[in-house]
């Protein structure tokens, strides 16, 4: 099923209108805590949103990408239901899966679907059912770069995978000389930057190079590195910080990192002209994703390969993992409440205030309903 098509329209569910411009994925600290940090806090009234029987703390963890929208959607939330407790910890999709199925926190965020042995796992916890995908918001992913008199700088999939495989040393090498006829490119040493953590980013960055560029990176992907060499470091706030700081470095992170004077590169996808890392951009390419998941699972198939104009293709989309059947039942209510919260449309709008990507309204149409049924 194909999904409906953002790009440049409103996501009309009732009365409000939701800009439909896929924003990019801002990421947020790894730090415990649900302040609001830097996040704007919204717009809507309170009073807008439905409490029930919601109490007591809420526990989660996983993506640091979503961080500042979870941190915007807490201080909401907490505002109009006083008497529940929500600390979301941004260690990264691998450290929330696993606290998710041994059943450490209520829910949990990741950039990449559950795997089939992770859905195995989530069975234990959620008794009688099983951890499902929930699909809350989506954006680009930046390769940022700091190669000094290079303002402007096009790769593609081919060689990026040799830059992040250590097959290409020196920035000015014959192909990215090639793609980069005008450019002064340094005798400089390629310092290749990756996340040290599980990280659902690696997982979708690395999905795309396997899609586009198989040849050149001949690796099975997922939330952990593989490729040989280069540096790492932790969470995308650590890529990004070492890139900006680093003569020579390149590293990957989602497109709200890409600041304080942090350039990124242009995809050359095989469309006509080279594809700039934007909000629209993005939007174009996400729009081309199907649904894959069974039942009431909504994990989602993204086009890396799509050679579409003007589409961005190197983009992830962030999930919440939860029990559709068998959740706590002390935390049941608190967690019912939050995701119908975020995936109600005031929840949405706040992520187009903070730099997030709404998701489509024919799929967060059928998150809601599966939220109402968790049980």
């Amino acid at each position: 099923m194909k999904l409906q098509r953002m790009n440049r329209r409103a996501l009309a569910l009732g009365a409000l209108a939701v800009s439909g411009a896929l924003a990019l994925t801002a990421c947020g600290s790894d730090d415990t805590g649900g302040g609001s940090g830097n996040a704007s806090s919204g717009t809507q009234a309170a009073g807008n949103i439905k409490c029930d029987d919601a109490k007591g703390q809420l526990l989660a963890d996983g993506s640091s990408a979503q961080k500042n929208a979870i941190d915007a959607w807490v201080k909401q939330f907490t505002a109009a239901c006083s008497g529940v407790q929500i600390n979301y910890k941004g260690g990264g999709s691998g450290a929330g899966v696993t606290a998710f199925t041994q059943g450490q926190v209520a829910f949990a965020g990741s950039d990449s679907a559950l795997k089939p042995e992770e859905v195995t796992a989530s069975k234990s916890v959620c008794k009688g059912g099983q951890g499902i995908d929930l699909p809350m918001v989506g954006g680009p992913i930046a390769v940022g770069y700091n190669v000094p008199g290079v303002d402007n700088l096009v790769l593609d999939a081919s060689t990026l995978a040799k830059i992040f495989d250590s097959k290409i040393t020196k920035w000015n090498d014959p192909a990215i000389q090639k793609l980069n006829p005008d450019a002064k490119l340094p005798d400089l040493k390629i310092q290749a930057f990756h996340r040290s953590d599980e990280s659902g980013t690696t997982d979708n960055f690395t999905k795309y190079l396997i899609a586009t560029a198989k040849k050149d990176f001949p690796y099975e992907g997922g939330k952990a590195w593989q490729a040989k060499g280069g540096q790492s470091a932790s969470g995308s706030s650590g890529v990004a910080q070492q890139v900006k700081q680093t003569s020579g470095a390149i590293g990957y992170f989602e497109l709200s990192y890409a600041k304080d004077g942090i350039k990124t590169v242009d995809l050359d996808t095989g469309a006509a002209s080279p594809v700039k890392a934007t909000i629209d951009n993005a939007t174009k390419a996400i729009s081309e994703a199907k649904v894959v998941g069974t039942g009431k699972d909504l994990a989602l198939e993204l086009n890396y390969g799509t050679k579409a104009e003007g589409a961005y293709p190197m983009v992830l989309v962030t999930y919440e993992i939860v029990c559709d059947k068998g959740n706590k039942a002390d935390s049941l209510p608190a967690t019912k409440a939050f995701l119908r919260y975020i995936a109600s449309e005031d929840g949405q709008k706040i992520l187009t205030e903070n730099d997030y990507a709404p998701i489509p309204d024919e799929i967060i149409a059928k998150v809601r309903t599966t939220i109402e049924g968790l049980s």
